[in-house]
Parts: C-alpha cells; sequence; structure tokens
C-alpha cells in the first residue's frame, strides 16, 4: 500500500450545533469548537470533521445548503472559521468540511432562479420534469416519505428531490452546475481545509428518463434508492470531481456511501480510487426494517461481528483502509445499539471503544463517543427536532402502532439520539449553554461528562485517551495502521476478537460480550497485556500458563465485560 499522510491518523466529528455554545443563545458554534481543540488535542484526535456550517434555512439541520460561500450566523463568522483553520493547524491538526452537493436549498439563488425561469438556464441545474396524466413523474419514495416529486408552482412540471422537498437535487449532467461546484470545493480547499466528508456522493448519478418501478409499500411508491442501484456511470461522474479538485490538493476525502454495486469497492477507494476512504456501514445496516422502523430488529451479536469482520477481510483484500465508525450524526449511539443489555455500562462501553478504534482502518469517533453517551429518554414527538424521526413516527402510526409504541420506535432510532448536547460538566444544560439548548439535554449528563470523567483516572474517557495512545505510540502505530487483520476465536459465542500482525509481531484484541466467563486457549504462546478496560484486569491474573497435553498454553479467562489488547509472543 501507497502510504498517505492520513493512514496513521484518528479523526473526530463535531456536530457543531451541539458541541459548544460560546455565546448563549442555546447553539453551538465555531468559537465553541475554537475553545476545545486542546481537549481534542489530548484526546488524541489529528483530523476534525465538521457537520455542515455553511449558510441554510435549516430544514434538515444545514443539510440544505443555501450558501456555500457563507457561514451561517448561527455559527459565526467567515473569521471566526479562519481562526479554527489557524488554531488546528498550530496543534497539528486538520480540519475537514461536509460536503453536500447531490442536493442544495431551495433558497439557493440557483432555485430561486430556476423557479422564476422554469424554461431557462438554471431550471437544468436541476431535474424539472413534466408529469404524467396530472401525476408525479415517476413513483420514487423519498429517504424522507412521500413523493420525490414537488409540483412547481404554475406549470405542469415539477422538480425532484430525494430528501425533503426544501432539497432539490443538483443535475450533475449539467457542465456549467459541476464547474460551478468544482470551484467551490477548491475555493474552500485554497482556504485550507484538508478535504472533506462527501455526503450521499452516489445519488448524484440518476437515469434522466426516471423510469417507474414495482412499487414497494402501500403508498403505491419504491424508495428512490431503486433508481440509483439499477443506474450506471456514476463512477466517471466521480473520477470527473476527484481530479478537478481532490487530486490537485493531496485532500483528505470519506465517502458517504449507501446502494454500491458489490463489484465496486476497488474503484471507489482502492488504491487509485475516488476517494481516500469511505464509510463501514455494515453493522448500521443490521437492524433496519423492511417497512419503517417500527418493524427493525436488534442487532444480533453473531451477525455484528460476521458484518464487521467480512467488512475488515473485503477492505484488507483490496488494500484500502475504510473508516471504522459506531456512531455518527444520523445514527443512534453505539451504546444503546450495539452492546447487549448486561453490557451497557462503563465497561461494556470501554470494550465497545476498543474493538472499534483498533481494527483496520481510520478510527472515526463521535463527539460524546468518548464519554459513553448513549440515547436520550424522549417523552413526546415534540421533543424532537429531526425530519426523519417526525415521518417514522407517522409510517408507524398508519402502520396501526398506539402513539406510545410509535414513540418507542422513533425513540430507537432517532438522530437526535446523538445530535443532544455535548455533555461538558454536571452544571446547568451540562455545561453546554448558559442558555436555552436547541435540544433537549440528555438526563444523564450529571454522571457522564467532561468534568467528572477527568477527576477520575477509572473513567470512559481516561481510558480512550489510553486507548488512542496505544494505537499513535510509536511502538505500534505501524501495527496498527497497516497490521494484517484475522479474525479470531470465531467458534466461541460472544467473542469478539482479532488479531492485528506486521513484520512478525502480533498483537490480539479480545472482548467477551457474553453473560458468562469465556477461555482463550493459545498454545506455544506468552503474552505482555498492553491495555484493559478494567484496573483489575492486572497481568498476573489475566494471562496464565498452563501445561496442556504437554505444551506450555496461554491460558486468557474473560468475565463478562472484560476486554483486553495484548502482545504475543512465540515460546
Amino acid at each position: 500500500m501507497l502510504k498517505k499522510w492520513w493512514h496513521d491518523k484518528v479523526a473526530y466529528q463535531i456536530y457543531p450545533k451541539s458541541f459548544m455554545d460560546s455565546n448563549e443563545d442555546g447553539i453551538g458554534d465555531l468559537r465553541g469548537i475554537i475553545g476545545k481543540l486542546d481537549y481534542l488535542k489530548e484526546l488524541g484526535v489529528d483530523i476534525i470533521w465538521l457537520s455542515p456550517v455553511y449558510q441554510s434555512p435549516f430544514v434538515d439541520q444545514g443539510y440544505d445548503i443555501s450558501d456555500y460561500y457563507a457561514i451561517a450566523p448561527e455559527f459565526g463568522t467567515m473569521e471566526d472559521f479562519d481562526e479554527l483553520l489557524a488554531e488546528a493547524k498550530k496543534r497539528g491538526m486538520y480540519i475537514i468540511m461536509d460536503l453536500v452537493i447531490n442536493h442544495c436549498s431551495d433558497k439557493h439563488e440557483w432555485f430561486q432562479k430556476a423557479l422564476a425561469d422554469p424554461e431557462g438556464k438554471y431550471a437544468d441545474y436541476f431535474y424539472f420534469r413534466k408529469g404524467k396524466e396530472g401525476k408525479a413523474p415517476s413513483n420514487y419514495r423519498s429517504y424522507f416519505g412521500g413523493s420525490t416529486w414537488e409540483p412547481v408552482p404554475g406549470t405542469d412540471q415539477y422538480y425532484l428531490h430525494m430528501f425533503a422537498k426544501e432539497q432539490p437535487d443538483l443535475n450533475w449532467e449539467n457542465p456549467d452546475l459541476k464547474k460551478e461546484l468544482f470551484d467551490m470545493v477548491n475555493w474552500w480547499l485554497e482556504k485550507g481545509v484538508a478535504g472533506f466528508r462527501i455526503d450521499a456522493i452516489i445519488n448524484i448519478k440518476k437515469d434522466p428518463a426516471f423510469p417507474d418501478y414495482p412499487a414497494d409499500g402501500s403508498d403505491g411508491l419504491v424508495s428512490c434508492t431503486k433508481m440509483v442501484e439499477e443506474v450506471e456511470g456514476v463512477g466517471e461522474l466521480l473520477e470527473e470531481l476527484k481530479k478537478e479538485t481532490f487530486e490537485k490538493y493531496g485532500a483528505f476525502t470519506v465517502a458517504e456511501v449507501f446502494n454500491m454495486k458489490d463489484d465496486e469497492l476497488r474503484e471507489f477507494i482502492g488504491e487509485d480510487g475516488h476517494f481516500s476512504t469511505m464509510f463501514d456501514f455494515s453493522a448500521a445496516v443490521l437492524s433496519g426494517g423492511g417497512k419503517g422502523w417500527y418493524d427493525s430488529r436488534p442487532v444480533a451479536f453473531k451477525e455484528w461481528r460476521c458484518a464487521l469482520f467480512a467488512s475488515q477481510l473485503e477492505g484488507q483484500g483490496i488494500g484500502c483502509l475504510k473508516a471504522n465508525i459506531i456512531e455518527n450524526h444520523d445514527e443512534p449511539r453505539g451504546a444503546s445499539r450495539y452492546l447487549p443489555e448486561h453490557a451497557q455500562n462503563p465497561r461494556g462501553i470501554k470494550m465497545l471503544g476498543t474493538t472499534s478504534v483498533l481494527l483496520r482502518g481510520i478510527p472515526f469517533l463521535y463527539q460524546g463517543q468518548e464519554l459513553g453517551m448513549t440515547n436520550c429518554p424522549f417523552d413526546s414527538i415534540e421533543e424532537f427536532d429531526d425530519i426523519s424521526t417526525k415521518d417514522q413516527y407517522r409510517v408507524a402510526l398508519e402502520a396501526g402502532l398506539s402513539e406510545e409504541e410509535a414513540l418507542q420506535a422513533a425513540a430507537r432510532f432517532s438522530r437526535d439520539n446523538s445530535r443532544t448536547p455535548m455533555q461538558w460538566s454536571g452544571d446547568v444544560n451540562a455545561g453546554f449553554t448558559a442558555g436555552t439548548p436547541w435540544l433537549k439535554v440528555n438526563p444523564n449528563y450529571t454522571s457522564v461528562n467532561v468534568q467528572d470523567e477527568e477527576a477520575d483516572e477509572d473513567s470512559v474517557l481516561q481510558y480512550y485517551r489510553r486507548l488512542i495512545a496505544l494505537r499513535k505510540s510509536e511502538e505500534y502505530r505501524e501495527l496498527f495502521t497497516y497490521g494484517e487483520f484475522i479474525p479470531e476465536f470465531e467458534e466461541l459465542d460472544g467473542i469478539f476478537a482479532f488479531s492485528r500482525r506486521l513484520g512478525g509481531r502480533q498483537v490480539m484484541v479480545a472482548a467477551n460480550f457474553a453473560e458468562d466467563p469465556k477461555t482463550l486457549l493459545l498454545p506455544g504462546q506468552k503474552a505482555k497485556l498492553l491495555l484493559s478496560n478494567d484496573s483489575g484486569l492486572t497481568e498476573s491474573k489475566l494471562l496464565k500458563m498452563q501445561t496442556l497435553q504437554q505444551t506450555e498454553t496461554l491460558q486468557i479467562t474473560l468475565n463478562p465485560c472484560d476486554c483486553a489488547v495484548f502482545e504475543l509472543f512465540t515460546i
């Protein structure tokens, strides 16, 4: 593998609206982020991904951009952003922006000009189509529910929106539109951003005929993803984007990609792929329901482990590094999603973090993950802000669920679980703001917060600091960056174990997600303990040598929620 500057880095996603409020208006901002850079540096973060801070009406929390060249006043000014870039650089850290170029806001100048002249130049920046027999041009359902087609006032035309109706899709077949987008991307790279997280990018390729497909629901519609899966040629657009922008600057790019075809991974993130990396959503998709959140299912341990191991081996097979996540701004909290009930405690949360951060690939932490933040209890649908949650609540009610059942379904998977304010202290509003927070604060902030965890050497935060320090240490950095991934003990239910091996050295990670103790036997091996999630798991207690069948055997007994990282040596 050709080594790149970003290979050995640890990334951290900030959801600016919920990170830190500096001016008491209840909304996080850029100056709040600047004030917490030292906290992130001490955690071990190298790359900071900012969710959108562009000017926006915030119909979809900033993923509806009305001006790609402006900072939203809620977050501050361009001068604040420039200061953030400078302060991050002083600390050897990199800022990457969220790049949202499948769609923009209906308040964007381009769309407003398109509405004013539906037959003019700017209408072709979007997808304006005449209806069929007084109905929408095709039967696609948007990601947020309802038709993807919205009538253009005063005409017989509709415009396409795969997300909310306030987020019209951009026409990537139009060369003028592409040039506008490429110029904008290069403007930010010239300013000094290190790269981008690229939103919903596979959706940019459309079938301009927009054919109907058989309905997959009682509403007579089919998910718009069907068209994405059927159309060919997205790679040509992605390669053009790369060559006109990212490649010129050595930029780091991480793509959000769903619905990719089975044979496209190398093309997307191989040695000369469209992007530097892409998020591994192999675990996140396991709980998806066929009809909506209300019929989703819990993630079974074996299925989860199998999905992650298969994804690791797939990436390794083509020589790429995926971006590994437990949670992000679009997902519920990992501690509430992937841990069995008996493990939803600080030791279990440390265990989950270890099995993610030491995988092959680039660790992407999400704000609050390092504290063990969990899903938030919501008492009514009115407490939610997320547009997708409100749609799924409606879907559940229409399916016949009671209001209480629909609320439970919505709350379990709501994106607002990860968007509640960052928990800095046990003070009012978790130390996030002196004003009224824009979204409910998780009531567990009195026990789960930065201030208390910094004072506790056995806390989740302090453990994450040690975990990241181990990954980035001079002794083990190369091994954890480029070392081979080897699944271990797959025959043992409840055990999540793997080795990383490089140049004759081998480090094993072993975690017990089961409710009973598990013993691992490693004949002909001895070990040195590097890290454990419990101060009581000393090397003498954990790593015992036994003579079994006349062979010296390393015996490791893990109690429920035990996790250990150890280097192996052949006797």
